[in-house]
């Protein structure tokens, strides 16, 4: 009889070859809880724990998106729609890479550039045909 001897790391690998297609209609709830329901500037921004919350939710739902945009649009654009899809994936990348200064102001202002990136980007996704939850 056999023993199994497992390996370091096997916990942690995924073996699976699918994975959960994004959840667009959480992602853009997220978005307008910074955004608010028109989008515009005089929207009273979320107090600072929830804006911390809001910040890290914006950032992993970027994460995640980042990738299915740029697998849909494929690797060279090949019209107008999926140039603009990579554009946006590459201005997501930037904002990601930004730090907020420390001001209350400064971070809700960062925060909503994420919102509006993501909000973009999930256009961008369902436009490009990607799976949605």
């Amino acid at each position: 009889m056999a023993v199994y001897k497992p390996r370091l790391g096997d916990a942690f690998e995924d073996t699976s070859s699918e994975t959960a297609p994004p959840d667009i209609e959480t992602m853009r709830a997220t978005a307008s809880r910074v955004l608010g329901p028109d989008d515009g500037p005089g929207v009273l921004p979320p107090a600072l724990a929830e804006l911390d919350t809001l910040t890290a939710t914006l950032r992993g739902h970027l994460e995640l998106l980042v990738p299915e945009v740029e697998q849909a649009a494929g690797p060279r654009p090949r019209d107008v729609q999926t140039y603009c899809a990579l554009a946006c994936v590459g201005e997501a990348r930037r904002k990601l890479s930004v730090a907020p200064r420390p001001e209350f102001e400064s971070r809700v202002a960062h925060a909503r550039r994420l919102a509006w990136s993501l909000n973009a980007l999930c256009d961008h996704h369902e436009r490009l045909g990607g799976a949605a939850s």
